[in-house]
């Protein structure tokens, strides 16, 4: 077998360490995510799933344990080593869109893969085909303030698959949005995921939407079980 896309080895995650009030986030969070596989992680409010994501997205370190992508070691890499995993193998859907406000939705999906050095005709046409496939196409010329906020989400996800990463990772991907919004968003989510073969990580109050997933973890005192 391959070695999985994603491998979290017992990563521990403590903030302010040593004072009064430290806060131990993560105790020994283990997970391997394979090829295509959909993960969820379900945990209440505070309990450590951004942490978690952020750590596994090479956005923080922990301050002990293995992040393995794709089978190679980044934990003890240098900034520039994890930028270039960040920007080629790893999306990131928040719960808040964070589209750019000045440029239009087609340019949001089109200056991840100008800064990647795709030119800028082939990068127009993958960001169209992304924006069709989610049902946004109409939309791509408006800017994010003249958007809704499912059409918002929606535009982040294919944002987050602009430079075909490995690993998708989202958290509370559909925490801002009303149900029905949140259903249709998740679907186009789901339906990307599964015709690219991503591998995804996707962090969840919704119940509803983790049992549709492949698999369905909970944070628990620091541990995923």
């Amino acid at each position: 077998m391959s070695d999985p896309i994603l491998h979290l080895d017992t990563l521990e995650k403590v903030y302010n360490r040593g004072a009064v009030n430290e806060v131990a986030v993560l105790t020994g969070a283990s997970l391997s995510v394979q090829r295509g596989e959909v993960v969820a992680v379900i945990a209440p409010s505070g309990a450590g799933k951004s942490t978690l994501l952020h750590i596994a997205g090479l956005l923080d370190t922990p301050d002990s344990g293995r992040v393995l992508l794709g089978g190679e070691d980044m934990t003890g890499l240098g900034e520039r080593r994890r930028t270039r995993a960040r920007r080629a193998d790893i999306g990131f859907v928040y719960q808040f869109h964070h589209l750019l406000p000045e440029f239009t939705a087609l340019e949001n999906i089109t200056l991840p893969q100008l800064a990647s050095g795709i030119d800028r005709a082939t990068a127009d046409a993958y960001s169209m085909d992304l924006l069709d496939r989610v049902g946004a196409a109409p939309r791509a010329h408006h800017r994010p303030s003249a958007l809704s906020g499912g059409e918002q989400q929606r535009v982040a996800l294919c944002r987050a698959l602009a430079n075909k990463p490995r690993l998708l990772l989202a958290d509370e991907p559909t925490g801002n949005l009303d149900p029905t919004t949140s259903d249709r968003v998740f679907a186009a989510l789901m339906e990307l995921v599964r015709e690219t073969g991503l591998s995804a990580v996707i962090a969840t109050h919704n119940l509803d939407l983790a049992a549709r997933m492949d698999r369905t973890l909970r944070l628990e005192k620091g541990r995923l079980i």
